[in-house]
């Protein structure tokens, strides 16, 4: 099978690509490569693959930048998805496309759903949920909520970053009062390859780790794993506190009920991340 994957480059996306790459004929596309917002070339570089599947880990992510960069932001995150998922309807292409928690306004008690309306707060989530709506124009198309990503080879987020700074002994500001979902890149690639191999019904699927934490919970798991539970700085923050020119939603648990219905269990983030750290040698636990 012949694979594209968009955004090859990123943490998500040399995931995927290793993963796919085991068994199939993949294609990976960097910004380097293809110019996302220059249409005509984008779907000419896809048509060249011929691919069965097209995977898009591509996505403009400066939250803030956005807010003073709208087109760059839509035509990433929407116009670009408007495009891919056009040559998968000519081809007839499966499309993987990746969204995020950001589409909700963060102010549920309990995890969001599926069928949770969104409400975004900012430029960068708008452009996200449109680009959800935009992704239904293949056939078969899989729109996979992610959020708090971490591993993988290209591990630049802020779990990771929480890690780097307990592992050197220095000081970690984390949210006292902003709840995740976090996603390991392992079981999200793994996650999405099911759906597309047990042709699980099309649609709109969460994609995370089972469980949630706030951040500053979630750093204390980390000092846990890295046995610095003793000597960890965390430094709790209050998202108030910090200057952000875009809206970040604060209850961000996600329910990933429906990935399970469809036959994919996710696990608990407290054993993704265990085995995160343990692939990357930094686990504590027992020595």
């Amino acid at each position: 099978m012949k694979v594209a994957v968009l955004g090859a480059a990123g943490q998500l996306g040399r995931a995927t690509v290793s993963y796919w790459a085991r068994e199939h004929d993949v294609t990976p596309l960097t910004r380097g490569e293809v110019d996302l917002i220059d249409y005509p070339a984008l779907e000419g570089a896809l048509a060249a693959v011929g691919p069965a599947l097209i995977v898009n880990c591509a996505a403009y992510t400066n939250v803030d930048g956005a807010e003073d960069d709208p087109m760059t932001a839509i035509g990433v995150n929407a116009l670009a998805v408007r495009s891919m998922a056009a040559v998968a309807a000519r081809v007839g292409a499966v499309l993987v496309h990746y969204s995020t928690d950001f589409v909700f306004d963060g102010t549920a008690t309990e995890p969001y759903t599926e069928a949770s309306a969104p409400r975004p707060q900012s430029v960068y989530a708008a452009s996200k949920l449109l680009g959800e709506w935009l992704a239904s124009g293949a056939a078969r198309h899989y729109v996979l909520r992610v959020e708090s990503l971490f591993g993988g080879v290209y591990a630049r987020s802020s779990v990771d970053r929480i890690v780097d700074l307990l592992r050197k002994g220095e000081e970690a500001p984390v949210f006292v009062d902003r709840v995740v979902s976090p996603s390991y890149v392992e079981d999200v690639v793994a996650a999405s390859a099911a759906l597309v191999r047990t042709e699980a019904p099309a649609g709109l699927y969460h994609c995370v780790n089972s469980g949630y934490a706030t951040w500053l919970e979630l750093g204390q798991e980390i000092a846990r794993q890295l046995g610095k539970s003793g000597t960890a700085r965390l430094r709790a923050t209050k998202v108030a506190d910090v200057a952000m020119k875009a809206r970040r939603p604060q209850y961000c648990a996600l329910s990933n009920a429906k990935l399970r219905a469809a036959g994919v269990e996710m696990p608990d983030w407290r054993d993704a991340l265990r085995r995160h750290l343990e692939s990357s040698g930094a686990s504590g636990v027992g020595r």
